[in-house]
């Protein structure tokens, strides 16, 4: 019976997981500490690169420029098993290095689209609050729709 017990609560367990971990939402986007992808350079500076030649899986036209990634170091080592998941497998790749993504790439970024930024949280907090006024307006017309009904 308690091992029946343990193997209910196990299940429940794993199935409560996911639908709390549903609720959650994070977003990392270039220019942030934990962000992996693609990224611009622009006119930064030469980025420190890991290999000094830029890595190809398939084969690439060479008048395409080579593209800049931030990637996990474990994923640059094994490029050929990771590059889908990137749609990078058909590009020359360079991957740059966490210190000079994080220590120059960065703070950077965030101040060039410092303004951006702003508006976007400015554009959510409206979207939230009308949704928000939206929701009261529905909850008082059910509660008048359901006083109608009491008389």
């Amino acid at each position: 019976m308690k091992s029946f017990l343990i193997a209910a609560a196990v299940v429940a367990a794993t199935v409560a997981v996911p639908a709390l971990a549903a609720d959650v939402g994070v977003s990392i986007s270039i220019g942030q500490p934990g962000f992996y992808g693609q990224i611009d350079i622009g006119n930064f500076s030469q980025p420190q690169v890991i290999y000094s030649q830029p890595i190809a899986i398939e084969q690439v036209p060479m008048d395409r420029p080579p593209i800049y990634l931030r990637v996990p170091p474990k994923y640059a080592k094994h490029w050929k098993k990771h590059c889908r998941e990137y749609n990078a497998c058909g590009e020359r790749v360079f991957f740059v290095q966490d210190n000079w993504y994080n220590r120059e790439y960065v703070p950077r970024y965030q101040e060039q689209h410092r303004g951006r930024q702003e508006e976007r949280r400015d554009e959510h907090r409206d979207e939230h609050r009308d949704e928000h006024r939206e929701d009261r307006r529905n909850d008082r017309q059910g509660e008048e729709h359901d006083r109608g009904r009491d008389h």
